[in-house]
């Protein structure tokens, strides 16, 4: 599985069979930020919120999804490119912005992906959303060159005790208003982050 350039690798391996052991079980080797994933405060904040200390109930609601144009590799989103789809958030719980870019996982352009300007993160905290989720490797542009990572997106978010989940897929498939979308982790004690099953249901009302 693609990861961000220098985490752990994943690997999966078969630990004991049913037929030598009489069950089976696996080994799983994988970093926090691994597949679809949420970074909590502490990925870029020190003595940020660490993945235990999230309410749960921020992570289960109303999602707006926020469809943007098919863009170039490297291309930055600006506030002006999403203000109009981000009216009348009073009841949405999280606001997840979809590119496309999800379809190049497991290839080179995927770590070329489009990115968020930290303007777009604060405009989403002045409106009261606080968990944002984006269907690129990360919200901010990824650096391969090796220099000092720079994270201006992840700075005003986490700073702010929000919460970013990266890696999302299949946004298009969602073609229903308002879907209740849920990106529960796992909860590990201090971590910093970890995968989500994230489900996007339709929810009949009346």
């Amino acid at each position: 599985m693609q990861v961000f350039p220098g985490d752990p690798e994943v690997t999966i391996t078969v630990a004991a069979e049913i037929a030598a052991d009489g069950f089976q079980v696996a080994e799983v080797h994988a970093g926090t930020h691994t597949g679809t994933h949420l970074d909590a405060p502490l990925h870029t904040v020190q003595g940020g919120s660490s993945v235990d200390q999230i309410d749960l109930s921020r992570l289960v609601g109303v999602a707006r999804i926020v469809r943007l144009p098919v863009v170039d590799a490297g291309h930055v989103f600006v506030w002006s490119d999403v203000e109009a789809q981000l009216s009348d958030l009073d009841s949405v719980a999280m606001v997840l912005f979809h590119t496309g870019w999800s379809q190049h996982f497991g290839t080179e352009l995927y770590l070329r992906h489009p990115a968020f300007d930290a303007d777009i993160a604060l405009g989403l905290l002045d409106r009261g959303i606080s968990v944002v989720g984006v269907d690129t490797l990360n919200p901010d542009l990824t650096d391969l060159s090796g220099a000092e990572v720079d994270l201006p997106f992840h700075r005003a978010l986490l700073g702010a005790d929000g919460v970013i989940v990266e890696n999302l897929t299949n946004l298009a498939s969602v073609d229903f208003a308002d879907p209740w979308v849920s990106v529960l982790p796992l909860p590990f004690a201090g971590m910093d982050g970890s995968p989500v099953r994230a489900v996007a249901m339709e929810v009949a009302v009346g």
